[in-house]
């Protein structure tokens, strides 16, 4: 058997090695989202426990001190915005009526005249039935948590995850170098020039994609709770917010955005100044964000396509719940390098021509 014979041998070996993992991973779906968090969260988290354990402080211990300032700073941010929500929710629902009469005394004539018959929608019926399900309502917040002790699967189950995720976290990151040293010991020495390298490019796509990402959902969420602000929109901050997270799917945050900030400038502006002004906040936006922002902070090395991510967030999504789409970017920017090898390898064998 010639050498070249012998290396779609080894192709083949790797390539059934993999439409298995492929179809384990597939199997074991339902456990793996605090596994695979747990794993990019100590990927990410790993060069500062290394910093911390440089002065003279156990891995164990600075593990534990990189883990409580996590926890520490997302628990500041999640107490911080979530009174904040509550109180544009709060503000939202008493402000309901308005919209409702709103809607019955100009939007559906104007329905009505275009569209030839009549609409019959009970707009006084539907607004004493919100004013009674929510005059009582002291925060959304705080009406909302009792319903989380419901007991239902689904909550029990993400609870768990939610306990997993540290714990697992702790492990990953005490022993990061004793895993890559494991890894390293059982890859074969004629395939270990070529892992190498792999490995290399894909931390550079995942740390540039990784970083790029969270600085572009940061300052793509400030510029349009400034914008919308403004311009004097109400709820100018969930909806600045919910559009600057969205922004890694091509378009669809952008979309989402305009269309919550189109609806609400139709409820609080009369004229169309204020509606323009919206528009012309998520051009500039948009504009920004694929021209200057993106390109300065991720640019074009990561290649992944519009559709791709888009059927990735679906794939993840369906595969590992809602976890899955935060992991569907990083893990596809991650599999695309290796895909990109993978492809060189099989234009170079007989499996492709002689």
């Amino acid at each position: 058997m010639n050498v070249k014979n012998s290396n779609d041998l080894h192709y083949l070996w790797w390539l059934t090695l993999t439409a298995a993992l492929g179809a384990l991973i597939y199997l074991l779906s339902p456990i793996l989202t605090p596994f695979l968090l747990a794993g990019l969260i100590a990927y990410i988290c790993n060069p500062l426990v290394t910093k911390v354990a440089a002065w003279n402080i156990s891995r164990a211990l600075s593990t534990i001190l990189v883990i409580m300032i996590l926890l520490g700073a997302s628990i500041a941010i999640i107490l911080t915005i979530i009174p904040l929500f509550d109180k544009e929710i709060s503000q939202l629902i008493k402000l309901t009526p308005a919209y409702l009469e709103a809607i019955k005394n100009n939007l559906i004539p104007w329905l009505e005249t275009r569209m030839g018959f009549s609409l019959p929608i009970d707009i006084a019926l539907f607004k004493q039935e919100l004013l009674e399900r929510w005059k009582d309502v002291g925060g959304i917040t705080i009406k909302f948590l009792p319903s989380l002790t419901d007991g239902s699967i689904v909550i029990i189950e993400f609870l768990m995850n939610l306990f997993l995720v540290p714990v697992v976290l702790f492990y990953l990151l005490r022993d990061w170098n004793k895993l890559v040293r494991s890894i390293n010991e059982i890859i074969p020495p004629r395939w270990t020039e070529q892992i190498n390298m792999l490995a290399y490019e894909t931390d550079c796509v995942l740390t540039e994609f990784l970083r790029g990402q969270l600085a572009v959902v940061l300052l793509m969420s400030i510029y349009y709770v400034t914008g919308l602000w403004l311009v004097g929109l109400e709820f100018a901050l969930p909806i600045g917010i919910l559009t600057g997270i969205l922004v890694f799917v091509p378009y669809f945050g952008t979309g989402v955005g305009l269309i919550l900030a189109t609806l609400v400038a139709l409820m609080q502006f009369q004229g169309w100044d204020g509606l323009i002004q919206i528009w012309i906040v998520f051009l500039i936006g948009q504009l920004l964000e694929n021209i200057a922002i993106t390109p300065w902070l991720i640019g074009n090395r990561i290649g992944l396509h519009p559709v791709l991510v888009i059927f990735a967030l679906l794939a993840f999504g369906q595969l590992f719940g809602f976890l899955g789409v935060l992991l569907a970017l990083p893990v596809s920017a991650a599999l695309l390098v290796w895909l990109r090898h993978a492809r060189k390898q099989y234009l170079k064998s007989n499996l492709y021509g002689p």
